[in-house]
């Protein structure tokens, strides 16, 4: 339902803006603004993008965790998306993406909101006097003959 409601709203949000800039700047200046900033974004998301894949690759390299710079490199496309969309509000939110300040603030709250919002649990064993101790799951157990020996 959320996402029914981002997009009826960020499309209203967008020509309300539109409406807006363009009365105040005029619509050529309104429509260079918006070829600017999907110019200047691209290459931001580019660079940034290239730094990204390489903290990916040396996090492999030294055996860490790739968790963040995979986090950060997702976040980095979706900025580019955002500043390719024609609009001031998906410029402006793509922006705050690329920034590492605003990104890391952005992945706080996501995680959190994650956090809150998953189970995390474990499968219970069955107690019951059968011949097999099972988990409580959806797993079916079975037999098997190699038959290639």
């Amino acid at each position: 339902m959320w996402l029914f409601v981002v997009f009826i709203i960020v499309p209203i949000v967008e020509i309300a803006l539109f409406i807006e800039i363009g009365a105040l700047l005029g619509l050529w200046p309104t429509i260079m603004i918006v070829i600017l900033t999907a110019i200047i974004g691209t290459r931001l998301v580019k660079s940034q993008g290239l730094n990204a894949v390489k903290n990916i690759q040396n996090s492999i390299i030294i055996g860490q965790n790739i968790t963040d710079s995979l986090i950060n490199g997702a976040l980095i496309l979706t900025a580019g998306l955002l500043l390719l969309t024609p609009g001031f509000f998906t410029d402006a939110v793509g922006i705050s993406l690329l920034i590492p300040q605003t990104r890391a603030l952005w992945i706080k709250y996501g995680s959190s909101y994650v956090m809150n919002r998953v189970v995390f649990g474990t499968a219970k064993k069955n107690t019951s006097n059968t011949k097999h101790n099972t988990f409580d799951s959806d797993a079916i157990d079975g037999e098997y003959t190699d038959l290639d020996k």
